[in-house]
């Protein structure tokens, strides 16, 4: 591989027109699938860096890619996600999101870049410029792909379906690449072979009871008591049916039932997330939901069995230990001190590994910090770092410099991992 170190001195990139571009991106998220404005943007300043990229539009509705072929050597897919949260973003940033959008269900959303999927995009274009401007010092075949609807996990596998590496010719990649900001401290990036991530499933269940007037519980079956009890008794399957020391998580993240405070509802609605890092825990956990909601609306006399409803599942995300190791040695070469090998399963989910487990082939994600250092170094002294706004708070926004510096170069850094030094010996 070539030194990225080399490569970053020897093709300096201005980053001005990149931070502009950024702050112009988190003033204008899109939610879910609505990702049109985005991706347009996305397209143009592709063109800038270079009219040789062969770029393709609308696969799977907003996803975008664009393909670098350099000569012989490997192909390299990096990639970044371009959605944004149905959140009212607080920041108080002068670039902070005002924005409101329909949602793909026709309902009106305040949005917000809450999860840094804006920082994503940017890093990924400005990595492109500069693998583009280096491309003298390495061979092989580069795929910039721009992902529409990672959070609802469903983005990555919409893509594939809609054809990427058939009807719409993207090559089959050797490695898939990609990584996620975070709120720790900015110029800080971590890695981890092996499992890194949860997997997830959400589901909706459905409880029936019998509606009456709220002065008049006997002659009624609450499904709002049902599910208050639901919600409680939820919580010991991972107590006391997950294993201490794995890695579960029940969420019940929404509850809807009834209309007016003095009628008793007819059924009400729970909407969970759930948390896995194994098919058995997956299981376990799904099994023992299903018995604890079928045996509260027994007890609660409920006149009709409960319904339930998995939308959405996404695998635990596991790292390939040998592309990983490379990765983390490449990083421990360009930023020193700043990459730190990471020692716990992150609880939260992606959709990225679909992207390479379609195919066959193997996959590294990686997380940096976004968090201003001086601020971060502060609460560290003090002992509240538990007060740094998390991703997908209203308050969260990484700092774009040198967040931004840092997520280009990983990612250039971790492309020129697997592509070839010279491009007349492959």
């Amino acid at each position: 591989m070539s030194s990225s170190r080399s490569i970053v001195d020897q093709y300096p990139l201005s980053y001005v027109p990149y931070e502009d571009f950024y702050r112009k991106l988190h003033a204008n998220p899109e939610l879910s699938w609505r990702e049109y404005e985005t991706a347009k943007a996305v397209v143009q300043k592709l063109r800038e860096i270079s009219s040789n990229l062969d770029i393709k539009e609308g696969i799977a509705g907003t996803g975008v890619i664009a393909v670098l072929r350099n000569g012989p050597g490997k192909t390299v897919m990096l990639r970044a996600d371009m959605d944004a949260l149905p959140l009212k973003e607080q920041t108080g940033l002068p670039y902070a999101s005002h924005k409101e959008m329909e949602d793909v269900h026709g309902n009106t959303q305040p949005v917000m870049h809450a999860c840094g999927h804006d920082m994503h995009v940017t890093s990924l274009l400005a990595a492109a410029a500069i693998l583009f401007s280096s491309r003298e010092r390495w061979g092989g075949t580069l795929v910039f792909l721009f992902q529409p609807a990672e959070e609802g996990t469903s983005g990555a596998q919409g893509m594939v379906a809609d054809g990427l590496y058939e009807k719409h010719g993207c090559p089959i990649p050797d490695i898939v690449l990609g990584q996620h900001v975070s709120f720790r401290r900015t110029t800080h990036v971590f890695t981890k072979p092996g499992l890194l991530m949860a997997g997830v499933e959400r589901m909706t269940i459905k409880i029936f009871g019998k509606g009456g007037h709220g002065s008049m519980p006997h002659m009624a079956v609450d499904p709002v008591v049902m599910a208050a009890h639901i919600v409680v008794r939820l919580q010991t399957i991972i107590s006391r049916e997950v294993e201490p020391g794995e890695l579960g998580v029940i969420t019940v993240g929404s509850i809807h039932a009834g209309t007016a405070p003095n009628v008793i509802p007819a059924h009400a609605e729970l909407h969970l997330s759930i948390r896995f890092t194994s098919t058995e825990q997956r299981n376990i956990i799904v099994e023992g939901i299903q018995r604890v909601v079928k045996a509260e609306c027994l007890a609660s006399k409920s006149p009709q069995e409960p319904i339930f409803d998995i939308s959405e599942s996404t695998n635990p995300m596991v790292n390939d230990i040998l592309a990983t190791e490379a990765v983390s040695n490449s990083f421990k070469a360009h930023f020193g001190a700043d990459h730190f090998p990471m020692a716990k399963v992150v609880p939260a989910a992606e959709d990225f590994s679909y992207l390479a487990t379609s195919i066959g082939k193997p996959y590294c994600f990686w997380f940096l910090g976004g968090h201003d250092g001086e601020d971060y170094d502060r609460r560290k002294k003090e002992g509240t770092l538990d007060s740094v706004p998390s991703i997908h708070s209203p308050f969260f926004a990484p700092v774009v410099q040198p967040t931004l510096t840092t997520g280009a170069e990983a990612l250039v850094t971790a492309a020129l991992t697997f592509l070839s030094n010279d491009k007349s010996n492959k």
